[in-house]
């Protein structure tokens, strides 16, 4: 289960309006229930809330990965949305983020949950990737750069 299969133009967002983590993870998980994909949202939001309170997932590079594991999904399920203001994520590397991905699991399905997150990781070391995502224009294009 990687991004590509993971991923639609219905799952992306190219200007997320947030101003602040909360409002990051709150617009992030809007865009899965618009796109059907996350059956609560309340519980979805205490999943990733969860996470978050045990390490935040802002990573390096401007990139923050908020997930987390509930039955408000039957599948992996997956979203990316890029900020046009820096975000601070209390990130590892004490930057702020632009790049949002996040990806919610069932419970019992800890497998593609990793797999996932390992090609995030990989993935995103590429300065040129993600020079080229903070630059797209289109949901279509953030999907055809990560199928580079």
């Amino acid at each position: 289960m990687g991004l590509n299969t993971t991923l639609t133009k219905d799952t992306i967002c190219l200007h997320l309006k947030g101003v602040n983590k909360l409002d990051i993870i709150n617009e992030l998980l809007d865009l899965l229930v618009a796109a059907g994909k996350v059956k609560d949202k309340d519980a979805a939001f205490a999943a990733v809330m969860e996470r978050e309170a045990k390490m935040s997932t802002g990573m390096k590079h401007g990139i923050a990965i908020p997930h987390g594991k509930t039955n408000a999904v039957s599948d992996l399920v997956a979203c990316i949305g890029i900020s046009d203001n820096a975000i601070n994520f209390e990130a590892l590397d004490g930057e702020p983020c632009r790049i949002f991905i996040m990806t919610i699991s069932p419970l019992e399905k800890t497998g593609p949950h990793l797999q996932f997150l390992a090609e995030i990781s990989l993935l995103f070391k590429s300065h040129e990737k993600r020079s080229k995502m903070l630059k797209a224009g289109t949901p279509e294009e953030i999907l055809h750069i990560l199928s580079e």
